[in-house]
């Protein structure tokens, strides 16, 4: 499709509401969200890991960086900070000593068990103001944009 637009009629595009609506509360949750994770001591993409790494064994890099919200170029800088707090560790199975896993210490596993919960409760406290049909509603109207994309 090659359409040309001179810059008033691509202003007036019908689409630029919706695209200011999605990004606008999408910074709204994350100054909410972040709040909250920031009272904990870990940064957001540390969270993200821990919380990831939770009701595991561990996952091998490529596999955290897939479940995660996080670059695979920021994943190890993350997961280094996270081994220094004593929070992760790094296994070398024995079956691939070319890889390894990264799994939560006693003492992550104690601090996901702590912040995980308490994170849920306070991010259920505003999406109780939804409902069931809502909540599917977005999710699928969410879902139908991102696929426009891919």
């Amino acid at each position: 499709m090659n359409v040309e637009l001179d810059s008033k009629t691509a202003a007036k595009q019908p689409f630029y509401p919706t695209v200011r609506e999605l990004a606008t509360t999408y910074q709204t949750f994350c100054a909410y969200d972040e709040a909250h994770i920031r009272e904990t001591g870990l940064t957001p993409p540390q969270f993200d890991v821990i919380c990831t790494l939770g009701n595991t064994s561990g996952m091998f890099m490529n596999q955290l960086a897939e479940k995660t919200l996080v670059t695979k170029g920021t994943l190890t800088g993350i997961v280094d900070r996270l081994e220094q707090k004593g929070l992760v560790r790094r296994e070398v199975p024995p079956e691939n000593r070319r890889c390894f896993l990264i799994v939560l210490t006693p003492e992550g596993e104690q601090l996901f068990e702590q912040i995980f919960p308490q994170h849920t409760l306070y991010l259920k406290e505003r999406f109780d103001r939804l409902n069931p049909t809502e909540l599917k509603e977005i999710q699928a109207a969410l879902s139908r944009l991102k696929s426009i994309f891919q």
